[in-house]
């Protein structure tokens, strides 16, 4: 997505922990926003992506579902602070024959999720592919995720919680969770903790831009857009 080039407006004074933040979640056709992220879900096929966004999104989650084929595309609204902010979520397919489709969608994205099934030893491993993948074709400063779904497996597990936190720290990841589309836990969470972050960037972009005269060159975070007018949300509804 690219970045409108209106001046931003000055941010309002916030906490200086993103924990402090004010959270308010918005209905998923809420009509307007001021801020919008592009996030992309990647990982290898049936780790539950698709289950996770419908689940954090929709509160929906099915047993059985057809794989995705090519991506879907979903919408979540949140207020934080005093901004509106929607992210714009990208799920992808994990198959191998897809794979040159799903790297056109890592360019510009705001955060991208890296996910994988605690109960499948085999993608966790493929985790670094599809990371060597994104780095190489998403832009430099793309925020990663870390998430090993179907937490709800664990008489099935075959990576450990630990090998996911050492694997977010050994890479320099920004956030390990582990959630479960069934159950719901941490699905809605990871939405939630990407934007703040991503709320948190464009606070510093704007701080800077303010306590600094013009400065040829300069932009937004990648994958942001600002709006100046309130805009109505479009999206598709996802199985």
């Amino acid at each position: 997505m690219t970045t409108k080039e209106s001046k931003p407006e000055a941010a309002a004074e916030t906490p200086k922990k993103e924990e402090d933040y004010k959270i308010e979640l918005l209905p998923e056709d809420y009509p307007q926003y001021d801020l919008s992220f592009k996030l992309i879900f990647i990982g290898d096929s049936s780790v539950g992506k698709s289950c996770l966004t419908t689940k954090a999104v929709k509160n929906n989650f099915e047993e059985y579902y057809q794989a995705t084929v090519g991506f879907e595309f979903l919408t979540f609204n949140m207020k934080v602070n005093d901004k509106v902010i929607k992210l714009q979520i990208w799920d992808t397919c994990g198959q191998e024959i897809y794979k040159s489709l799903i790297s056109n969608f890592y360019r510009n994205s705001s955060l991208a999720v890296l996910v994988y099934a605690i109960d499948n030893k085999e993608s966790f491993t493929h985790v670094e592919n599809w990371l060597n993948d994104l780095k190489s074709q998403a832009n430099d400063d793309v925020r990663i995720f870390l998430v090993g779904n179907k937490a709800d497996l664990e008489e099935d597990r075959k990576v450990t919680k630990e090998e996911g936190e050492k694997y977010k720290l050994d890479q320099h990841l920004d956030l390990f969770m582990e959630t479960s589309a069934k159950t719901g836990q941490n699905a809605r969470n990871v939405l939630v903790e990407a934007a703040k972050i991503l709320y948190n960037d464009y606070l510093k972009f704007d701080e800077n831009a303010n306590n600094k005269n013009d400065i040829p060159g300069k932009q937004k975070p990648k994958g942001t857009e600002l709006i100046a007018k309130p805009k109505k949300a479009q999206g598709k509804k996802c199985c």
